[in-house]
């Protein structure tokens, strides 16, 4: 199950990328915090998912 974590902590990552990109470019703030919500939720499901299966 280490796969599906891994695949929770990049998709965190890039979703963290596309929140920095458009913070740079002045997109609509609703747009931003969905972002970051959804990247916050997958990099901590991803890591209590290693946590929990190692």
């Amino acid at each position: 199950m280490n796969g599906l974590a891994t695949v929770l902590i990049v998709l965190g990552l890039f979703l963290l990328g596309g929140v920095y990109s458009f913070v740079k470019q002045g997109i609509g703030k609703s747009v931003i915090t969905l972002l970051a919500v959804s990247a916050g939720f997958c990099l901590l499901a991803g890591v209590l998912r290693l946590d929990y299966w190692n």
